[in-house]
């Protein structure tokens, strides 16, 4: 949460990372009210999951706030900007606006048809990966209910808690001190552990949520985790395309996981590499990404 906050600090974009903790909330409210009837237990992980998310927004409103006591309360000039006279005072998008000229649709200029042709690998890799990843939750949709990869995800990792090295010690030491039913203990790990293997088998997952796994080896098999990777990465790339200027999108877009899962499968035979020709030219994009990128960059360059 924390780390997530500095990131929307630093940049704006980072503040929709709250989003993968709003979607762990959902999986554990869930959770609580389905299967282990605590619908107190629910609540409280949505307010958790609420107040977290909140923080990691903090950042981002905090700036916005200071923008509009130091201009807006405090400025100089006798006449107040149009942006401090809005419903929702925001000096982010009145800036990217009003300078930069971001907007939907307002950089589909024939002159920017250069930008357009720098960003389109990242943009097709983008869209690959999306449409990759949603046809494989859609055949695990159609395969197992959505109800029992929640209960293969939440009891997995609760297997994965209990094995860990710092449980799995606390543990013995209570054992062995007699504070703990031996018996009754190892029967609901086993039980739990029972319920989450038979919803990964059926989900085709093999163990991956419980090993901390996202995209397993199988070329078919796509858990129900990718999903906010998924979400996440459509927003961002349907944003960059649309609404910003698109060649950014080789660096807005690069830090979405999707983008090397799918990389990695076009290269990597084992998995279904589709053609060599593509992993080749992926490689190639790479490197020049990181050689060209490091000399335009610097130099004003439009880049990036």
């Amino acid at each position: 949460m924390i780390m997530l906050a500095l990131s929307g600090s630093a940049r704006s974009n980072g503040a929709l990372n709250a989003g993968y903790i709003c979607f762990e909330a959902l999986l554990q409210a869930y959770d609580a009210a389905i299967q282990k009837k605590r619908p107190m237990w629910a609540v409280q992980a949505l307010v958790t999951g609420f107040l977290r998310s909140t923080f990691v927004f903090l950042p981002f409103f905090a700036f916005q706030a200071y923008g509009y006591l130091n201009i807006c309360v405090h400025g100089d000039t006798d006449e107040l900007r149009p942006w401090c006279k809005a419903k929702l005072p925001l000096l982010y998008s009145f800036i990217q606006s009003h300078y930069w000229g971001v907007g939907f649709l307002r950089y589909f200029q024939v002159k920017q048809l250069p930008n357009f042709l720098l960003a389109s690998p990242a943009l097709s890799l983008a869209v690959y990966s999306i449409v990759h990843y949603t046809k494989l939750l859609h055949q695990l949709f159609q395969s197992t209910s959505i109800h029992e990869q929640i209960i293969a995800i939440v009891d997995g990792r609760l297997v994965e808690a209990h094995e860990s090295s710092d449980v799995a010690t606390v543990l013995k030491s209570e054992i062995s001190t007699g504070l703990h039913n031996k018996k009754q203990g190892n029967t609901e790990v086993k039980k739990r552990k029972s319920v989450a293997a038979s919803a990964a088998s059926a989900a085709s997952l093999d163990g991956n949520t419980s090993t901390g796994r996202i995209v397993g080896d199988n070329k078919d098999e796509c858990p129900l985790l990718v999903l906010p990777f998924i979400l996440h990465l459509t927003f961002m790339t349907f944003t960059a395309f649309f609404v910003m200027h698109v060649q950014v999108s080789t660096r807005f877009l690069s830090a979405s996981p999707p983008i090397y899962w799918a990389a990695s499968r076009i290269l990597a035979p084992a998995r279904g590499g589709s053609c060599k020709r593509w992993g080749y030219f992926i490689i190639v994009y790479f490197v020049a990404y990181i050689l060209l990128g490091s000399l335009l960059f610097p130099n004003f360059y439009p880049f990036t």
